[in-house]
């Protein structure tokens, strides 16, 4: 079994921006998730987190298909070979 090494990924600058952009809307979403769960009610709020879901899975969409999986175990489809090993892990960015 090949070991990984312990080297930082240097990866494209558009690796960064997407991730980086990726977490901003997850950040939104826990913010309108927080705010939802005292306000269940506040339909403007609903359908703004409706939009930014729907953003979010684009995205992933977008991110996967350039740099492979963000998440294991059945979130994400992988191409063949297991791309799981090759994408930069999480403390690798």
């Amino acid at each position: 079994m090949e070991e990984r090494s312990q080297e930082t990924h240097a990866m494209p600058e558009s690796f960064y921006k997407q991730l980086h952009d990726l977490q901003a809307v997850d950040f939104v979403l826990v913010e309108l998730t927080l705010y939802l769960d005292t306000h269940p009610n506040d339909l403007a709020v609903i359908q703004q987190y409706n939009q930014f879901a729907q953003k979010r899975m684009g995205m992933v969409q977008q991110f996967e298909l350039e740099f492979g999986p963000l998440m294991p175990f059945g979130h994400s489809f992988t191409r063949q070979p297991w791309q799981w090993i090759e994408s930069p892990w999480p403390w690798e960015v």
